[in-house]
């Protein structure tokens, strides 16, 4: 019990950031109020502040448990499978969307591209997304470490690996938010992954 218990709790939490970005995205920042969120999950106001404490760091959760999944997925890979491999599978599985985006789907490709723009340019937004970016980066890191027979306290392979995914997934989504969404997402990324993978071999 306690462990579905869990996973209707994790649900709620994404819904409720999924829920947050499809609301900004379309509205703004400033439009958008904790209650319009609870509502579009249909949970109370205090059930959404008992998960989160602002509207921001309900949108940058999303980014954060995307990034802890990649590090799991990487930690769990069979082993003898190469790296690069493994952290481009993992990475571009996160673009699936869940069950939360099928219930409540994005807008068209292009406006949600532009509210995109919108909403990742709000400064108490990328102050959160700072936070969440540094904390999955770390965790990736580990995880690499972990694969590699590495050390992230004394060996730079790991840090350097974890923080060029992070670049990558920057540059894409910069790239697909001003392209206006001429090229998707996934196509990006994985053009960014594929151009790392050949410059950064295993130790």
């Amino acid at each position: 019990m306690s462990g579905l218990r869990e996973r209707k709790k994790e649900a709620t939490r994404v819904a409720l950031s999924w829920a947050a970005i499809r609301l900004t995205v379309e509205r703004g920042l400033d439009n958008v109020r904790v209650e319009d969120i609870a509502e579009a999950v249909g949970v109370s106001p205090r059930t959404f502040n008992n998960y989160f404490s602002s509207k921001a760091e309900a949108i940058a959760f999303r980014h954060l448990q995307r990034s802890l999944r990649v590090a799991a997925e990487v930690r769990s890979a069979p082993e003898g499978e190469p790296l690069w491999e493994v952290i481009s599978q993992a990475v571009l599985r996160q673009l699936e969307p869940g069950p939360e985006v099928r219930d409540m789907p994005p807008q068209e490709p292009a406006d949600w591209a532009a509210g995109l723009r919108v909403m990742v340019a709000e400064p108490a937004l990328q102050a959160e997304m700072l936070r969440a970016g540094k904390v999955a980066e770390s965790e990736l890191a580990a995880a690499i470490a972990d694969r590699t027979g590495t050390s992230v306290d004394v060996d730079l392979y790991p840090r350097l690996v974890a923080a060029t995914v992070t670049a990558a997934n920057s540059a894409a989504i910069d790239l697909f938010l001003q392209s206006g969404a001429e090229e998707s997402m996934e196509t990006l990324l994985r053009s960014a992954l594929t151009m790392l993978a050949a410059g950064l071999p295993t130790p």
